[in-house]
């Protein structure tokens, strides 16, 4: 991903509920612009414990055992019951195995060897945004916080499942993989940085070597400002890198780790949509080329298409991406 290239390849991610609604506007972006980057075929089994629909209005539980409440179609839910609220319950609880079990992922190499592009899986893979979900957000950190017994046993489970999800995908033929974590803050991380490096780096580097040892690219991404540990991802193994890249000091991250990762990304959510204009997101989308695209590859420009976001300030995002990057842009 690093090779030079006569333009940034592109990556849209439009929410079901927008694909569901303005399935038009969507074909039309998509002929307009379409996508370097492709989900493979793949339809993950109901777990167990699952109940309800999360696009729909109303109380539903996943296969993990968190309720949840829709308050409106086509947006995700709120956390109302963790089923590890008591970790007294941890000797009982079970881990939803079916989900990797009985995956069926027979059309997945049928649908890459149907098309000439990079397919990217997304997986469940985000071991610290599933303990918080199972725990209660503000529980689980207090809990690594303060380093218990418990709390790091939950963790094991978890890796050891999320290693067999990774492990199921490296055996296909896409070209990379993706996990995930939601560790950006406007400050300091969640949890102090060290234990971040003693519990959460080492579970990532495995994810990527069993990526790499099946010449497969990991893909991180992550909400918000990951400053912090930006360095520490890239020396994991993670391949691309996405994040809030307009909450983040762009030229500092180009001129330090350009050529050794790939930024994949976007502009603030809030310039895709109204009261902003597309001249606003067309500016945004120049500044975030020009800081990070020196015309060697290593950029990969991300457009998430929200209900919020209008049919022309999406189409506005991508014009920008489309010439080759000037030479004057070299540093």
């Amino acid at each position: 991903m690093h090779e030079p290239i006569d333009r940034v390849p592109r990556d849209l991610w439009v929410e079901p509920s927008v694909e569901s609604l303005r399935a038009d506007e969507v074909a039309e972006i998509t002929f307009r612009y379409p996508s370097d980057l492709v989900r493979p075929e793949f339809r993950p089994p109901k777990g167990n414990r699952a109940k309800g629909s999360s696009h729909e209005v109303g109380e539903h539980m996943d296969a993990w055992g968190c309720v949840w409440q829709v308050t409106e179609r086509g947006c995700r839910g709120r956390l109302t019951a963790s089923p590890l609220a008591d970790l007294g319950q941890l000797a009982d609880y079970r881990l939803p195995w079916e989900l990797v079990e009985k995956a069926n992922l027979a059309a997945v190499n049928r649908s890459v060897a149907a098309g000439s592009r990079f397919v990217l899986a997304a997986t469940g893979v985000r071991p610290f945004e599933r303990l918080q979900l199972l725990r209660g957000p503000e529980a689980a950190r207090a809990d690594l916080a303060a380093g218990t017994r418990p709390i790091r046993d939950l963790l094991d489970m978890l890796h050891d499942f999320f290693c067999r999800e990774i492990e199921l995908w490296a055996a296909t033929d896409v070209d990379g993989v993706a996990f995930q974590d939601d560790w950006g803050s406007a400050g300091d991380l969640p949890i102090p940085l060290q234990t971040w490096r003693e519990l959460f780096r080492p579970l990532y580097r495995e994810y990527c070597e069993a990526l790499h040892a099946k010449d497969k690219f990991a893909f991180f991404r992550s909400q918000g400002d990951v400053s912090a540990i930006f360095g520490e991802l890239v020396r994991a193994g993670i391949d691309a890198i996405g994040a809030d890249y307009w909450a983040m000091d762009l030229e500092r991250l180009a001129e330090r780790w350009r050529g050794r990762v790939t930024f994949w990304g976007g502009i603030d959510p809030q310039r895709l949509s109204a009261p902003s204009t597309p001249d606003e997101v067309r500016a945004a989308a120049r500044r975030l080329r020009s800081s990070l695209d020196f015309g060697h590859g290593g950029v990969i420009a991300r457009c998430d298409w929200s209900p919020e976001s209008p049919f022309d300030h999406v189409a506005a995002f991508f014009e920008p991406w489309l010439a080759p990057m000037p030479m004057h842009a070299e540093r």
